[in-house]
């Protein structure tokens, strides 16, 4: 029965982790619309922490997590993603992660 709890738990657990992500997803497109810094600065932060936080609850680690979005930033490089090529927006994140 205890077993059979947790369960239950976990997942009620991921459920609203997913409602908090599509929740922070629309107030990042609020603060966007209302031109707000401050704000969006804001949502972005709690949307990037509710993904980590989700993406361990669903088993991925935190470095494995880093891991893989180094990973695909450099396939992002290899390919020639626009924001790369006009901005080096990737280049210049990867290097931001690769410091932490």
């Amino acid at each position: 029965m205890q077993r059979e709890m947790d369960v239950a738990k976990r997942a009620k657990v991921i459920e609203w982790l997913k409602t908090e992500v599509v929740d922070h997803v629309s107030r990042l497109f609020k603060a966007l619309w209302e031109g707000s810094t401050s704000r969006v600065t804001d949502s972005l932060a709690s949307l990037i922490v509710s993904s980590y936080i989700l993406g361990r609850r669903l088993g991925v680690s935190y470095q494995q997590l880093d891991d893989d979005i180094l990973d695909k930033l450099k396939k992002h490089k290899q390919e020639g993603h626009q924001l790369e090529d006009w901005y080096q927006d990737i280049s210049t994140l990867e290097e931001h992660m690769r410091k932490r």
